[in-house]
């Protein structure tokens, strides 16, 4: 143990790193009796690895049964920094990751991190891009901007609208949002839905977004200020390959990841100037479309799916709004029993009979009915199928 608790002291370290290290040694010292009982096998010769075996030996191989109540504090402490450590050097491995890296990265991540769900939301998004937000539905509204309510139906709504970025507190962008939603149109026309987004048009959203929220406060009085995250998440989603999508939380670890300067909640120039630059600088973001299907789809939404370099813990995906939607036990009142019975997701089959067997459904698409199972297998919604396949063959 003695042996990997200074092995970093040979590694090279950033300084974001470097003070991480310090101050899991401190935390280390507090349980040094404890660590030591514990025979260590594995011993990585890189900061990532290593912050990942020590926080799975602390998880795994510690015995707290012997640890003094005292002493749980700083082993919590140390569990959450290097928590921190693995998110700061994976972010610090974009900056040099060829697109093969990065893509594979992402795919290794891709069962702890719900990859498949993110991507279900990323493809639902993408039919909605090109419709203003004052003429979506309000459900479409708040998928589109990262609230999830229990009104998302599972079955419809496949996956979390939370994923990358909620906005649920945001209160004052939501009022807003609700009052003037045609004014969060014009600011988002300001961003093409193709090419380049260059500092011009950004800084027009911008001026655009803030300006709202200049209104309010001096209508209010409240002294609101636009928030940075909210607005990072309607660009993310307008253009997934161009923007990243923040929240408070992230944003420190990321900025010491990439090592960057530091910026707040409402540093719309920080975000361009240091983040978006110093991610277009990278190879892995100016590599060029590829030909292959499923690397495309990870292409076009390189920016936003840097969320995947952030640790996911366990169970992260088992998180989701979207599952705990699907699988929430719910209170039935059969001939009085007082039993409870649970949500069951239904079939692609029995999604696809059910909106088959509406009225309105013309005779034709009865024909269609294995075409369009395999589309809701793929994770598309039915109704978008259909309305496709209107057009096509109406």
């Amino acid at each position: 143990m003695r042996k990997l608790l200074t092995s970093p002291v040979k590694m090279a370290l950033s300084d974001a790193e470097n003070t991480i290290y310090q101050n899991i040694l401190e935390y280390a010292t507090e349980l040094s009796l404890n660590l030591m009982a514990v025979k260590v096998t594995n011993h990585p010769d890189d900061f990532l690895n290593w912050s990942a075996e020590l926080l799975r030996i602390t998880n795994q191989d510690l015995n707290q049964d012997l640890m003094d109540p005292p002493q749980f504090v700083p082993l919590k402490k140390m569990q959450e920094l290097l928590i921190k450590a693995i998110s700061l050097s994976q972010f610090k491995m974009t900056k040099i990751a060829p697109w093969v890296i990065f893509y594979d990265f992402i795919n290794a991540q891709a069962v702890p991190q719900a990859l498949e769900e993110r991507l279900r939301l990323l493809d639902y998004i993408d039919t909605l891009r090109a419709t203003p937000i004052a003429q979506m539905s309000e459900l479409d509204r708040l998928a589109f901007v990262g609230k999830h309510t229990n009104q998302h139906d599972f079955n419809i709504y496949d996956f979390d609208c939370e994923w990358f970025a909620s906005t649920k507190a945001a209160k004052v962008f939501h009022t807003l949002l609700e009052a003037q939603p045609q004014e969060f149109d014009a600011a988002l026309a300001h961003i093409p839905l193709e090419g380049d987004v260059s500092h011009k048009q950004y800084q027009a959203f911008v001026d655009h977004y803030t300006s709202l929220f200049t209104a309010f406060t001096e209508k209010k009085e409240t002294g609101e200020k636009a928030p940075l995250a909210a607005a990072t998440r309607l660009l993310a989603m307008r253009r997934p390959d161009q923007f990243v999508a923040l929240t408070n939380a992230k944003i420190d670890v990321i900025c010491q990841g990439l090592s960057i300067p530091k910026f707040n909640n409402f540093s719309f120039d920080g975000y361009w100037n240091d983040l978006i630059t110093t991610l277009r600088a990278s190879a892995w973001w100016r590599k060029m479309q590829p030909e292959d299907e499923a690397e495309q789809k990870i292409w076009r939404n390189r920016a936003i799916l840097m969320d995947l370099f952030l640790f996911a813990e366990d169970g992260l995906a088992e998180q989701s709004n979207y599952v705990r939607l699907r699988d929430k036990p719910i209170s039935a009142t059969r001939a009085k029993s007082g039993t409870t019975t649970r949500r069951t997701k239904e079939t692609a089959e029995m999604i696809v009979d059910k909106r088959l067997a509406s009225d309105d459904m013309p005779a034709y698409m009865q024909k269609k009915r294995n075409a369009l199972v395999s589309e809701v297998k793929l994770g598309k919604n039915i109704d978008q199928v259909i309305a496709l396949m209107r057009k096509i063959f109406g």
